[in-house]
């Protein structure tokens, strides 16, 4: 059976030119700084971003936590969207684990947060309350349609920090889908960012692995809190090799996720009883809605399952679709003719 598994950007595969570079890495012990292929993976990472140095981690959620860790102590606060993926799906690590407190401030649909809405959350000085340390925003937003933050809108955030002695971490799981989707280059979205992180194992294709980028003093006590939570790695150019090759090749390709989600976003919008909000629309991923009574929400995704096609229900009637390397244009033109052979079928019966 043809299976077409649009559920994530992690299920992507690595390249054969990933592999061979896998297979042929120089490695040494990276937790004594002594792996030459990460130390080229972290100067790539660094020079990309605009920053200092860099940090290779095992994943996007220890980016992130490590990074949070390093910025907040224990009783410290963090401002973040309601919708970010910190917030929902990092298991409550940055409590659990050091202790520091979220905040969560309203995100809109493009998955910007209120200007205004993010200095109110700013705790005054008073022994009552947590200390406030840490604005972070996330580009693309994952549950906000994957839309992708302008450099201008960062730029605010960064001023508003400023005039509060407050710092800015940025979750840049998908930040190079957002500098494709905006013509800009990376840099332009992470600039003034005191931290920022973001995925090999996403669009790029990689099989594991995030890095973190900030200053050099940053970066320093990042590998240690990196140490502390069991991220130090040994011989990590094996997979590092493989993030370079995802720097250099990947990057322009994600285009085409963005072309098929396109693609696909217009197919559904067609179809009776199925709708979804092309505006929002951006890069690879896609929500929409089952408004039709029938099949019901669960009949639908097993319907689909039943031909090959994978996604997540991530509401009562709402669903997400993920492009990305190894989905061509006849594997999304295959899943829109299965979601309409599921919706004719219903109004039929």
């Amino acid at each position: 059976m043809r299976i077409v598994d649009l559920r994530s950007d992690t299920v992507t595969l690595p390249t054969p030119d990933m592999r061979e570079a896998m297979a042929k890495a120089e490695v040494g012990d990276d937790v004594y700084g002594e792996d030459p292929t990460v130390r080229r993976l972290e100067e790539m990472a660094a020079e990309i971003t605009g920053k200092e140095a860099a940090l290779f981690v095992v994943s996007g959620t220890m980016g992130n936590l490590v990074s949070i860790l390093t910025h907040c102590g224990r009783g410290d606060e963090v401002i973040l969207g309601d919708q970010s993926h910190t917030f929902h799906y990092e298991v409550g690590g940055i409590a659990a684990l050091g202790g520091v407190q979220p905040h969560p401030v309203p995100n809109r649909p493009d998955g910007t947060m209120d200007l205004g809405e993010i200095e109110a959350a700013i705790r005054p000085r008073d022994i009552h309350f947590p200390r406030t340390r840490l604005i972070c925003l996330e580009n693309t937003h994952n549950r906000c349609h994957g839309m992708p933050l302008t450099p201008d809108y960062t730029r605010a955030v960064v001023e508003l920090a400023r005039k509060h002695s407050l710092a800015v971490h940025l979750d840049g799981a998908r930040i190079f889908n957002a500098a494709v989707a905006l013509g800009v280059e990376v840099r332009e979205l992470s600039a003034g960012v005191d931290s920022l992180s973001f995925c090999l194992s996403k669009g790029l294709a990689a099989p594991v692995g995030s890095v973190i980028c900030g200053e050099r003093g940053f970066i320093e006590e990042a590998r240690r809190i990196r140490k502390m939570v069991g991220g130090g790695m040994r011989q990590a150019g094996v997979i590092a090799a493989a993030g370079i090759v995802a720097l250099e090749t990947m990057v322009e390709r994600l285009a085409e996720d963005h072309e098929n989600a396109r693609r696909l976003a217009e197919g559904i919008a067609a179809i009776p009883g199925l709708r979804v909000e092309l505006e929002f629309v951006r890069t690879n991923i896609l929500y929409f809605d089952l408004v039709a009574e029938r099949p019901g929400p669960e009949e639908f995704l097993n319907e689909a399952r039943k031909h090959g096609i994978l996604f997540h229900r991530t509401g009562t009637h709402r669903f997400r679709l993920v492009t990305h390397y190894g989905i061509v244009k006849e594997d999304v033109d295959y899943a829109l003719s299965v979601f309409a052979r599921i919706m004719a079928g219903a109004r039929g019966t």
